[in-house]
């Protein structure tokens, strides 16, 4: 959930964390893009926070409501015993509600809403073959970090697009943006099948990197005649 993505933040910044909890969150920001953009976005408001709400009365008085704004738009499992800092709270419901522009922008669309993908039946041509029948449980189970290896294996042997197109979807999920956008791009320069899909794949990773306006501009090549299309206008609708 995003509040504890914030809790996290606030007390990496704060010096909380443990040693190996800092290594292990530093080591994600270094592999994740999208979650490197959203700790950006994070101090960026804290520090505006921090200016806005200097003296400790009125950010006591914002922080009672803060709480209570809190109960309606992130419901806590109280089955978990979550120590929460009151500043926490400032920054996570203060960034949905001053600064929406940045995340929380309800007319943008979210890449999660858009990443279901068609299932991979690669063993069904290829009987008999080990690394494709692991790459088609581990990618069909959304495991996409175990499908990576056996999907290389496989396009080390014999390269074709249909594998290369999977291998692709599984780079994007696994945060490989720029790997990802090369096995994208070398589909579409082809004329197989999956071009179309391949391009549609292209806008999701700019969808992922809430670059809203490229994303468009990828979407715009899709032809109406792509199998897919009604997903196509419908992410375009988001976008206008």
């Amino acid at each position: 959930m995003k509040e504890e993505k914030y809790i996290v933040f606030d007390q990496y910044l704060q010096g909380e964390l443990s040693d190996e909890a800092r290594l292990d969150f530093e080591k994600q920001l270094s592999e994740n893009e999208e979650l490197a953009s959203e700790f950006e976005t994070f101090k960026e408001v804290q520090i505006q926070l921090e200016t806005k709400f200097d003296f400790a009365a009125d950010r006591e008085a914002f922080t009672a409501n803060l709480k209570v704004i809190s109960k309606e738009h992130f419901k806590a499992d109280k089955s978990k015993v979550i120590s929460i800092k009151p500043w926490a709270y400032l920054v996570a419901a203060s960034v949905a509600i001053l600064f929406g522009l940045f995340l929380f922008n309800p007319s943008d669309p979210n890449f999660e809403d858009y990443n279901q993908y068609e299932n991979a039946y690669l063993t069904e041509r290829s009987e008999g073959v080990d690394n494709l029948k692991k790459a088609e449980e581990a990618f069909n189970a959304k495991n996409y970090k175990a499908a990576i290896p056996f999907f290389e294996a496989i396009l080390r042997e014999n390269k074709t697009v249909e594998v290369q197109y999977f291998y692709g979807i599984s780079l994007l999920e696994n945060n490989q943006i720029k790997q990802a956008e090369a096995e994208f791009n070398s589909i579409k320069s082809g004329n197989s099948i999956y071009k179309n899909k391949a391009i549609y794949a292209l806008a999701l990773v700019k969808l992922k990197q809430k670059n809203y306006k490229a994303c468009k501009e990828i979407l715009l090549t899709i032809p109406p005649d792509y199998e897919n299309y009604d997903k196509v206008q419908e992410l375009l609708d988001k976008l206008d």
